[in-house]
């Protein structure tokens, strides 16, 4: 068992510390087990109150400046109800499900073993079923408004080209899953107690950045799940001609952040390979 060991050789207290091993795969058992589906629940209950509250956000905003340019909450409002969400949902539903409430955030983690495949696909079906209902409910209550602003439908604004829009889209996912990866990073907990419960703040003032950075240039995806339930409930062709920006983009954004977290940071290139050299030579 290792420990962790600051620079300079000096143990300054360390817990003994260990790499959790990967996650299976393809782990059929996990589909007989009620904690699957209680996860499963909590990510879909968590991105329909995510998408209720940023939706209703964004309809207030354009509603309120359409009469007074100076009214509604502004950008830096809108940034703040989605990061402010994040934190909240993260914080809620972590201890029961990981607290993804992102299709790109479960890809992430699935790519770097932390999920199996089987919860991966749960959760991704579950979080867009929550955004469609989420979206659904703010339809509901204010149908002409949500009608007349757009829904808050992703789409690429103008002036900006397809390529600006995906890679806005990829370099926000990326800050948002390197950070899940940051903060929840096993070695770190094991180090830091704090950690634990701090994990959702980083995580939510990431998404209030981005937000901050790319909300003129594509309306922020960077969660696949948010941009599909608002299109899907608005249903107008302008939020589909995008909609695939809003997939690739956070996909690849994750894929890149997982990478760069599991095989530069944390080695594992480096480990895999020196793992390979001693059982030749054993």
């Amino acid at each position: 068992m290792t420990k962790d060991v600051e620079v300079g050789g000096h143990d300054y207290g360390a817990k003994d510390y260990q790499d959790p091993p990967p996650a299976p795969l393809i782990d059929m058992e996990e589909l007989g087990k009620w904690s699957l589906y209680r996860a499963a629940i909590a990510e879909f209950i968590a991105t329909l109150l995510f998408l209720y509250v940023t939706v209703l956000t964004v309809i207030g905003y354009k509603s309120q400046s359409a009469a007074d340019q100076c009214g509604g909450v502004g950008i830096l409002g809108i940034a703040w109800a989605f990061g402010g969400m994040i934190f909240v949902l993260v914080y809620c539903t972590a201890g029961i499900s990981g607290g993804h409430i992102n299709p790109a955030v479960t890809f992430g983690l699935l790519l770097a073993r932390k999920v199996s495949l089987v919860r991966a696909v749960l959760y991704i079906v579950a979080q867009c079923l929550g955004a469609i209902c989420g979206c659904g409910l703010v339809k509901a209550f204010q149908k002409s408004y949500y009608v007349q602003y757009g829904g808050g439908a992703n789409q690429l604004s103008d002036g900006y080209s397809t390529g600006t829009g995906v890679a806005a889209e990829i370099i926000g996912t990326f800050v948002l899953v390197y950070t899940v990866f940051s903060a929840t990073d096993p070695k770190r907990n094991a180090r830091d107690s704090h950690v634990p419960v701090l994990a959702p703040l980083p995580i939510g003032f990431a998404v209030f950045m981005v937000h901050l950075a790319t909300i003129p240039v594509t309306g922020t995806g960077i969660n696949p799940a948010r941009s599909f339930g608002a299109a899907v409930i608005y249903g107008k062709d302008e939020a589909w001609d995008d909609q695939w920006i809003f997939w690739v983009g956070p996909f690849v954004g994750a894929a890149i952040a997982a990478i760069y977290h599991q095989f530069v940071l944390r080695a594992g290139a480096v480990k895999a390979l020196g793992s390979f050299r001693s059982s030749s030579y054993s």
